[in-house]
Formats: structure tokens, C-alpha cells, sequence
């Protein structure tokens, strides 16, 4: 049995992963499905059905839980193959209009730190299975974005983190596969932090070409499978890494005009 261990699973790409690998597996995939919501785990675990699922109501942001979730998964099942650090956070803010910068902290210790804690207490475990990482990025983890400032720090981080770690387990068999989701069609953004550090109730950014969380999920798995270095998205997010080393300027243009009118610099 492939045993995998996904934060960030209550909704979004967490749980359409979650269904996606027990539709692909059936009752051959071991779900350890980790996130802050007892009562929507529970329904993305009634959805995996025949697939044995372990629930693990926790958050993130702090690292005994994070540890916890790992020592849970390999008591239940004895071994790890895939752990997907996907738990995060979005934030929508210019940085002028932001008063009090402890919820960049908190930002920070959901989105990079406990996809750190989870990786450095699931190693030794992936390195026995010789298994993956995957890491949910962002192409605000490429490029910085406008009125994102506390986000892009966090997903950069990310980025920097796992594209170093690949490295260190080249040898050991362990594969990092970093995705890099553009808009996707999911509540993150309304949820995310204001400049206030209150939930922003809408998205600053434009949604009318969203990607589907179903696409969404169905390309990090194909990448997890391949075992491939990254996964960028969308066209806009190839095109605007390759463009950032030619003309940086174009693509601060470009980032500028992602988002909605209202929710631009004055």
C-alpha cells in the first residue's frame, strides 16, 4: 500500500488530491489527510471511500502538531511514501497600508514553516521508502506580485527551501517535486489576510480565467508520479519566469495587471 500524507486537505487542491488518489488507487492508497476542519476531513474522507483514511484535525503553524501528524501517519501505517506540504494561507495587502506586521509572522508559519516542520519529521521515513515530496508553491513563489508582499515572502521561502533540499537528496532516492499553481478556482484568496490581518472576504486578484481545482490537482499528481523537478501551471507563469531575466520591467507590468483595479497601488 503507497501511504500519502497531505495537509491542507479540508478543501481545495488538498481534498480534490485526496479524491483524485483514492478514485486512481482505490483501496491500494493509505490517506493520511491532515487540516484545521474536523467536520469537512471527515467529509473529504467519507469521499475516498474505499480507500483507509486517517483524519488528523491539526494546524500547521504549530510545529508539536506537525510532528505529531507524522509520528500518527507511520503508527497507522507503519511507513510514508508521498508527503504533500500543501496547507497555506493567502494575503492581499499594499504594504503601506499594513499597521501591524505580526500576522506576516503567523503568514509565514503556516505557508513555509510547517511545510518544514512536516518535511524535516517525515524524512527519515521518505528517505526508508525512498518516496517524494511535493511542495504547493505558488507563481508568487517566481515572481513577486503587487499587494502581495507578505504571500510572495512566504512562497519564495518555500521555493528556496525545497529547491535546496532536492539537492541534499539527490542520492537518497527522495524525489521534491515543487508545483507552482497560478489563480486557481478555490476560497483561499477570501479567506487570506487584509492589511488588518482579518480575513479579506474577497480576492484582490482577477479570477475570470481560474484554473479548476480539478486540473489543478490532476497536474501536481502527474508531476508527483513523474517525479519531476517542477510543475508550473499556466502559460502566463512559463512565459513570466523566462521574461522576468530578459525584462523584469515587463513582468512587474504584467504582475500589476493581474490584479483587479481596485486592489492596485494609488
Amino acid at each position: 500500500m503507497k501511504v500519502f500524507v497531505i495537509t491542507g486537505a479540508s478543501d481545495g487542491i488538498g481534498a480534490e488530491m485526496a479524491r483524485q488518489l483514492a478514485a486512481t488507487h482505490k483501496a491500494q492508497a493509505g490517506l493520511v489527510l491532515a487540516g484545521r476542519s474536523a467536520d469537512k476531513l471527515a467529509a473529504v474522507a467519507a469521499a475516498c471511500a474505499p480507500s483507509p483514511v486517517l483524519a488528523i484535525a491539526m494546524d500547521v503553524a504549530d510545529e508539536a502538531q506537525c510532528r505529531s501528524l507524522i509520528a500518527q501517519a507511520v503508527d497507522r501505517f507503519g511507513h510514508i511514501d508521498v508527503l504533500v506540504n500543501n496547507a497555506g494561507m493567502s494575503a492581499h495587502a499594499l504594504f503601506e497600508d499594513v499597521q501591524d506586521l505580526r500576522w506576516y509572522e503567523d503568514l509565514m508559519r503556516v505557508n513555509h514553516w510547517g511545510a518544514v516542520w512536516c518535511t524535516h519529521a517525515a524524512l527519515p521515513h521518505l528517505k526508508q521508502s525512498r518516496g517524494s515530496i511535493v511542495a504547493v508553491s505558488s507563481l508568487a513563489g517566481l515572481v513577486g506580485v503587487p499587494g502581495r508582499t507578505a504571500y510572495s515572502a512566504t512562497k519564495f521561502a518555500m521555493t528556496g527551501f525545497f529547491e535546496a533540499l532536492r539537492a541534499e537528496l539527490k542520492t537518497a532516492g527522495v524525489s521534491v517535486t515543487t508545483a507552482f499553481p497560478g489563480v486557481v478556482a478555490t476560497k483561499i484568496r477570501h479567506r487570506g489576510y487584509n492589511a488588518s490581518g482579518q480575513p479579506a472576504g474577497s480576492s484582490g486578484l482577477k479570477e475570470d480565467d481560474a484554473m479548476s481545482v480539478e486540473e489543478c490537482a490532476r497536474l501536481i499528481i502527474d508531476g508527483m508520479d513523474a517525479r519531476q523537478r517542477e510543475v508550473v501551471m499556466s502559460l502566463r507563469g512559463k512565459l513570466g519566469r523566462f521574461v522576468k531575466l530578459l525584462a523584469p520591467g515587463l513582468v512587474e507590468k504584467m504582475a500589476l495587471a493581474a490584479l483587479k483595479h481596485d486592489a492596485r497601488p494609488k
